[in-house]
């Protein structure tokens, strides 16, 4: 009799093995009697162990009361997993679930050798995991016998939605035998998961082990409010301050991985990249990496969201937003897991820091607004792990008493100790210094007034018309570069070859600071500043008329010049004005009634329906033969 009520020996044996003492809320959940044969509909935050749920569910299905399985002739079980990695670590999960069974276990996913999996399915496999693509095409193709099947699972099933295998899926299911259980798995039930689960189910069974979308109580989420330009220095200096055994950071693009990767790299971190452009070879000897210690950052895109299980994982860090609450609930949903503590940290700049604290609310999360850690903080942080390393608490060794003399007297405490810092910091990376900006969520009042531009300092910038410099994308730029606001930035004149920018004073030392001492912008454009207002602009200035501003009436619309006359009137008195009183009196024409113009007879017009208008011959139809 296991010690786990309700599941079958051979998997209670494997558990114990495994070193598990009790189970999970969503492992016990689908251990319920009534639930032994029915479809089930579970929504389970990340980390609480689905894929040995559905592990357990399913057993007594495909066991019927036995305690091992003959060989296989077909696939009993299917599971469908949204990416490579997590079909593969959902395989390697069943693995050693069912390795007392004799089950064998296949994999199908894109990226691997499809002969080889071919080869597999025809030895024969009782449980087949893989992804959505890769599996339609085995079943197309003959190589995938789905006559047998007796559960199909669907893990992370709203990710797979939103990926855009609905097609896949649908196809899938359809091609299953319809006296099957059909388990789903998701994070999330939005309304495009119910209609699967009532499209393809059979009366299926809710479960839900806690309240959707609430923010992990294992995971301390914090938002830190950058200026421009400092992203990657902000990141350096999260990694360095809480040294992470593992630490995942999340970009957008591949491309911002692999300069990510390229520059962590440089700075003697040991990093890793996953993206979607990697083989899978290269792909799982990262993550491998990962695991094992010899890598602890891992950068990647969105792809590594879903399913991945670090086990050291501690520090997820968000270098670009997320798109939406459930990539922040899934992206953290990384760390925090089977009860250990993890970090989620968003890099905020502060352009967007009303759409982050959107993002947060709409997620159910609080997060601790701060700004990233200093230089000195990092060190300090240094100190405390060195004076906390258990090294300097262990007894010494019988082998090490002698030498440990001997350094003392030839070179004292002080020095010994001295060189022991050296060495520890020797290994670390040194921190970024940062440009200081209020913590907090950065706030712009909108109706506070543009800033003074009485004393204007003007900037040159090498791109003109020639180079395609619209105001549209040089004020984005000047704000980023330059950690300035819309509100300090004046007039913008675009020239043949270079543009003039008109910057607020109180801005312009932050402007060039910001800016660098090789004021170059983007694109390689050069920022010089001018002595004085340029020429151009004071031509422009001084035409007359040039600041005459029109009369506006109090309504607010702009007023005539002088009152409508009405010419028919003789004015009784001349008014006194300069300007009209020695001008003749005009007098309007008499009105007489419009009358249309009747065509001439004859005339060609396009109106045959005009009084006296031609109208056209129409053509005798020719004789035909009969």
């Amino acid at each position: 009799m296991t010690e786990f009520e309700g599941v079958i020996p051979a998997l209670g044996q494997a558990l114990s093995k495994r070193g598990y003492s009790v189970l999970t809320p969503v492992q016990q959940a689908v251990l319920a009697p009534e639930l032994r044969d029915a479809d089930i509909l579970v929504s389970a935050q990340t980390g609480s162990g689905k894929t040995v749920a559905f592990g357990l569910a399913f057993a007594p299905t495909l066991l019927d009361g036995t305690d091992r399985f003959d060989r296989a002739t077909a696939p009993l079980a299917l599971a469908i997993a949204p990416t490579r990695e997590l079909a593969l670590q959902v395989k390697r999960e069943l693995e050693w679930l069912y390795e007392s069974t004799g089950a064998s276990v296949a994999s199908c996913v894109g990226g691997m050798d499809m002969r080889s999996e071919r080869q597999a399915l025809g030895r024969g496999a009782h449980i087949v995991v893989g992804t959505p693509g890769r599996l339609r095409d085995h079943v197309e193709r003959g190589s995938l016998n789905m006559t047998e099947l007796r559960a199909v699972v669907l893990d992370e099933a709203d990710e797979m939605l939103d990926m855009g295998f609905r097609e896949d899926l649908e196809f899938i299911l359809g091609s299953a035998p319809a006296k099957r259980r059909t388990l789903l798995f998701s994070a999330t039930v939005p309304r495009s998961i119910a209609s699967l689960a009532a499209r393809y189910q059979r009366n299926a069974v809710r479960i839900s082990t806690s309240a959707e979308q609430k923010q992990h109580l294992d995971i301390e989420y914090r938002a830190l409010t950058i200026a421009p330009h400092d992203q990657e220095n902000a990141i350096i200096n999260v990694l360095r301050y809480f040294e992470a055994k593992n630490a995942l950071v999340f970009c957008a693009t591949r491309a911002t991985v692999n300069h990510m990767t390229s520059r962590f790299n440089n700075r003697g971190l040991s990093v890793v990249a996953l993206s979607g452009e990697l083989s899978q070879n290269e792909r799982s000897h990262a993550l491998q990496a990962m695991r094992d210690g010899r890598a602890r950052v891992c950068v990647a895109t969105d792809v590594a969201a879903r399913g991945l299980d670090l086990p050291n994982l501690e520090l997820v860090i968000h270098a670009d937003l997320p798109k939406n609450r459930e990539s922040l609930l899934h992206r953290s949903g990384r760390t925090g897991r089977a009860g250990r503590k993890g970090v989620s940290v968003l890099i905020v700049p502060h352009s967007a820091g009303k759409r982050t604290e959107r993002l947060l609310q709409s997620a159910n999360v609080k997060a601790a607004w701060a700004k990233p850690p200093s230089a000195d903080e990092i060190m300090r942080r240094d100190d405390e792990r060195i004076l906390a390393d258990p090294a300097l608490s262990e007894p010494l060794k019988d082998d090490e008493k002698t030498f440990t003399r001997e350094l003392l007297a030839r070179h004292g405490a002080e020095q010994v100790a001295a060189a022991f810092l050296r060495l520890y910091r020797a290994g670390q990376s040194a921190p970024e210094e940062l440009r200081d900006i209020a913590p907090g969520v950065p706030r712009e009042d909108k109706a506070r007034p543009r800033d003074d531009f009485k004393n204007s300092v003007w900037f040159s910038l090498s791109a003109g018309r020639e180079q395609s410099a619209e105001p549209r994308w040089l004020l984005p730029m000047l704000c980023k570069a330059g950690n300035i606001t819309k509100r300090e930035i004046g007039a913008i004149r675009i020239n043949q070859d270079e543009s003039l920018v008109e910057l607020a004073p109180g801005c312009v030392e932050k402007f060039l600071e910001a800016v660098g001492p090789s004021r170059t912008l983007e694109k390689n454009i050069v920022v010089t500043r001018l002595d004085g207002t340029p020429k151009s602009i004071k031509d422009i200035r001084d035409k007359p008329g040039a600041n005459k501003k029109p009369y506006v009436s109090k309504s607010g619309a702009r007023a005539r010049l002088e009152p409508k006359r009405n010419f028919a009137q003789t004015p009784a008195e001349p008014s006194g004005d300069p300007i009209t009183q020695d001008r003749p009196i005009l007098k309007a024409k008499s009105k007489k009634p419009y009358k249309p113009k009747f065509a001439k007879a004859g005339a060609k017009t396009r109106n045959p329906d005009m009084p006296g208008a031609k109208k056209p011959k129409r053509k005798k139809p020719k004789n035909k033969a009969g």
